[in-house]
């Protein structure tokens, strides 16, 4: 099997499958008992809280586990809204973002909050100009995805801060990093955020653990009750397993400066060799991330049938957008206005640190024997 859909999920290391083992059977305590297995499974909380944090360029009590990016989303947006909905009624975001992030906010709107959805370019940028000019003085939320899921569109994150300075607003700055941690350095305070959202099973970890990133005195409102875990904020007995190897996923991330180049050369070679196949056609820009290449494939087949195709003739794993929207029609792609037939013919190529030259020439050669015999 060729493996090219990390940005659904990617394979867990060894390593954090020996942990998560090594947790289920040996270390296997209520982190919240007294007792000796008790305090040992708090240990390897406190570590794997350490080790997030430290990926995250940022301290060990800033780090909150939940259950993934989805509820990390679901628990910033909604929680800011009841922290800070005295203080005004608007919300910024895109029109591209995460499923978690869209839906969170739609809740939000029917509840009487104004939402800004900006608008894509053709290639999927949002600008500067559009942040300054949505944010007001009643602002409370910004929530912007730092690289796009689908397209790997990066965004202007790092401005938003200002933004928000200049307008005088009480807005909490919410960055949606699944997509960029582990791939780029994503350090909070510089990109000046208040919340920023992150899961383990995008950097080779374990599915059902994630964190958020709460800059400390950013005062969030709880969406579940029920236990003194992750300070009242996300209580609940902690996935120790998980989260351990979260961490462990963590401590193997490596120079991402230096993964990420390697990638962008793999990426720049799949990007002309498909360029090479007649009517093929690329959405992502040239400043995406280069974990991420979304292309039309110019066939009759819709690109749901080009995934299957390819699965069952090739054994090559891609998918047509977002895992979470379940094979329906991408809502970044209609966003950015392209042509029908582009959007229901378009796919997502993902690469992780695991890919390799002869994967990337494979998969080139088999959309191109399927364009040969499918057109």
């Amino acid at each position: 099997m060729i493996y090219l859909d990390n940005s659904a999920t990617t394979m867990p290391e060894k390593a954090v499958a020996d942990e998560i083992y090594r947790m289920l059977t040996e270390n296997f305590g209520n982190p919240s008992s007294f007792h000796r297995a008790g305090l040992d499974a708090n240990a390897a909380l406190r570590a794997a809280r350490s080790s997030v944090a430290q990926a995250l360029s940022c301290e060990s009590e800033e780090v909150y586990f939940t259950s993934g990016g989805t509820e990390a989303n679901n628990l910033a947006i909604l929680g800011t809204a009841a922290a800070l909905g005295r203080r005004g009624k608007r919300i910024v975001t895109t029109a591209i973002e995460h499923e978690s992030v869209m839906q969170s906010i739609d809740e939000l709107e029917r509840q009487g909050f104004e939402v800004i959805r900006l608008q894509p370019d053709k290639e999927g940028n949002i600008t500067k100009g559009q942040l300054a000019e949505a944010i007001t003085p009643d602002t409370i939320l910004v929530s912007v995805m730092y690289i796009n899921n689908e397209v790997g569109t990066v965004m202007p994150v790092d401005f938003i801060r200002k933004a928000v300075k200049k307008a005088g607003a009480p807005a909490y700055v919410h960055l949606d990093c699944v997509q960029a941690f582990g791939k780029v350095p994503v350090n909070p305070s510089k990109l000046g955020a208040d919340l920023v959202t992150v899961t383990a099973h995008k950097i080779h970890g374990p599915k059902g653990v994630g964190a958020l990133y709460v800059k400390k005195g950013t005062r969030l409102v709880p969406r579940v009750f029920g236990g003194e875990q992750e300070k009242k904020l996300r209580p609940g007995t902690e996935a120790i397993p998980l989260i351990a190897g979260f961490g462990k996923a963590c401590e193997l991330l490596g120079d991402v400066r230096e993964t990420e180049k390697r990638v962008a050369a793999l990426n720049a070679a799949l990007r002309e060799k498909l360029c090479a196949i007649d009517g093929v056609k690329l959405n992502s820009p040239a400043d995406a991330s280069p974990y991420i290449l979304n292309f039309y494939v110019p066939v009759f087949m819709t690109s749901q049938t080009v995934v299957q195709h390819l699965s069952s003739q090739y054994g090559i794993c891609i998918s047509n957008g977002s895992a979470c929207a379940k094979g329906k029609r991408s809502h970044v792609l209609t966003a950015m206005k392209l042509p029908d037939k582009v959007i229901e013919r378009s796919v997502r190529v993902s690469l992780s640190r695991h890919t390799t030259a002869e994967e990337i020439d494979a998969f080139v050669d088999a959309i191109k024997e399927t364009t040969e015999n499918y057109k």
